[in-house]
């Protein structure tokens, strides 16, 4: 049995040495040593202290484009060059597919969705679902989006009032924001009520399946599992469906909550049934309206259609709570900047009472200018998801924008990469470029994007950055991540001011997406405490 284990094993290795010696090599491509074969250079950078630390540092000493070694030997090139990004998300981008790893991993707990489609399949989910994002839509979303920010500010200042100084109190404010944007994405996008800011669904099974899902499952990975999903896209796609049912708490707790979405999918849907007549604007009713109208070989699937409730509370919550997290936790630290977007709210509600309307419109938050580019600022040094990865569907040539010098010391201003090569775009990385947003590049400085113009070359969907991804494989809803945010950070800093508070050490860790965590409370998980205080 262990001689023909030890068969296996070696027969393997021989079989991935084979097929590199096949390949283009990316060897004199400069990079970090390898820490070992079986691991390469995965744990350390998947488990280092701070998301973004060791590629920044990496991009100081081999320039924007570089190579790790990977499990099992494997070469990664990767890259924060703006033209190599271009290339491979714009000009190419269905030429790049997502690696068996990042689509396996993300199909445990979206299903068939459109983050887990192939080139041919991501057309058609994109075609039925772009309706349910387009502008018009999006504008009826912002009374929501202002009442859910109003249910926040108010519980904020009940728990000012109950706390032991009647003039602030320290606030988790990743877990209201959480608590609320669920609340949100509850109502636009299935017009069902979570209740979850109240207190009232915090028993609900959707809730608790979701709670600390990405702690639970990709932060501080085990080197036996590293290891073993780098060996998946080796394997069949009828074995890879098994994964989900593999008897280890990472494995499981996707699964769960899955099914647990799927299920309440299922509600959802058999309850709109009767709805799809009666002119619902949530997103689901529109998405299976926009279903309806298209050829049966188009449409999509039941199961096709469940798995997007799955994709839409990860991608239209939890992203957008900790964007805004990270945003109040620099404006904490920048009190002269929360004064000026107070002064541009201001402005706003004049104009807004001398034509007689209700509330700020969707244009009234367009036209603030500094508000926008602190969010902008935040997006741009805290991208929520710090790294992308695409691998080859043919040999290509990647071009470069910034030359890089080899180890043979030439300078090369293009790759040559074989099929099945395996790309990491650094979003963190290019989002701090100095040859993009100048020399203060790792400094928080919202009025880059007022003073140079540095968004005007567009590389991602919004303000040049890739935070929202780019090219035919963007994020569908960033209009509505954009908008929500304006709404929900008006409101809370018209109404708060925030201090970041002493002793306090925030960290930004992997765990699929970037999350903060007080260094010195770990245990408690999640974490950004912000002395917050009700302006008078």
């Amino acid at each position: 049995m262990i001689s023909g284990t030890a068969l296996c094993l070696v027969t393997f290795i021989a079989y991935i040495a084979w097929r590199n010696a096949r390949r283009y090599t990316l060897k004199d491509i400069r990079g970090p040593p390898s820490h070992s074969f079986w691991l390469g250079s995965e744990k350390v950078h998947q488990n280092a202290k701070q998301v973004g630390d060791l590629e920044f540092q990496w991009a100081r000493e081999y320039g924007p484009t570089w190579m790790t070694k990977g499990c099992l030997g494997e070469e990664i090139l990767w890259t924060a060059d703006p033209r190599a990004l271009q290339y491979v998300f714009h000009t190419s981008g269905y030429r790049f597919s997502k690696r068996t790893t990042a689509i396996e991993t993300t199909r445990l707990f979206t299903g068939e969705s459109i983050l887990t489609a192939d080139s041919v399949d991501h057309q058609r989910h994109r075609k039925i679902m772009n309706p349910a994002f387009g502008a018009a839509q999006l504008r009826t979303f912002l009374p929501v989006f202002r009442r859910s920010a109003a249910r926040l500010s108010q519980k904020w200042k009940d728990m000012i009032q109950l706390g032991e100084k009647s003039d602030g109190c320290t606030i988790n404010v990743n877990e209201t924001l959480s608590r609320m944007t669920l609340d949100v994405i509850g109502e636009v996008a299935f017009d069902y009520r979570f209740g979850v800011l109240d207190d009232n669904g915090v028993d609900n099974d959707l809730v608790q399946a979701f709670n600390n899902l990405f702690i639970d499952t990709l932060l501080y990975q085990s080197s036996w599992d590293i290891i073993f999903r780098s060996t998946w896209r080796f394997l069949p796609q009828p074995v890879l469906k098994y994964l989900k049912y593999l008897p280890y708490r990472e494995y499981r707790r996707f699964a769960t909550y899955l099914q647990t979405a799927i299920q309440t999918g299922r509600t959802i849907i058999n309850e709109k049934a009767a709805d799809t007549e009666k002119g619902s604007k949530d997103i689901i009713s529109i998405l299976i309206q926009s279903n309806l109208v298209e050829d049966a070989r188009a449409q999509l699937s039941e199961r096709e259609i469940l798995s997007q409730i799955a994709t839409l509370l990860v991608a239209g919550h939890d992203t957008t709570a900790s964007s805004l997290t990270w945003v109040l936790y620099e404006l904490s630290k920048h009190p002269e900047d929360q004064r000026r977007i107070r002064d541009e709210i201001k402005e706003a509600r004049a104009n807004l009472e001398a034509r007689g309307d209700d509330d700020l419109l969707p244009n009234d938050f367009n036209n603030m200018d500094f508000t926008n580019a602190v969010i902008k600022e935040g997006l741009r040094l805290h991208p929520i998801v710090p790294t992308l990865i695409r691998e080859a569907d043919s040999d290509d040539v990647i071009p470069l924008s910034q030359p890089i010098e080899t180890k043979s010391g030439k300078i090369v201003n293009e790759i040559p990469i074989s099929k099945g090569q395996g790309i990491t775009a650094s979003i963190c990385t290019y989002n701090r470029l100095q040859s993009v947003w100048g020399e203060d590049a790792d400094e928080w400085n919202p009025s880059r994007f007022l003073d140079d113009g540095r968004e005007k070359s567009s590389l991602g969907v919004f303000a040049n950055l890739m935070t929202f991804s780019a090219g035919l494989r963007s994020c569908i809803g960033w209009r509505f991540a954009v908008l929500e945010m304006q709404a929900v950070l008006v409101e809370l800093v018209e109404n708060f001011e925030y201090r970041f508070p002493k002793d306090v050490e925030i960290i930004r860790l992997n765990a699929g997406l970037m999350t903060p965590m007080d260094e010195g409370k770990m245990h408690e998980g999640i974490q950004m405490p912000l002395e917050v205080s009700v302006i008078a």
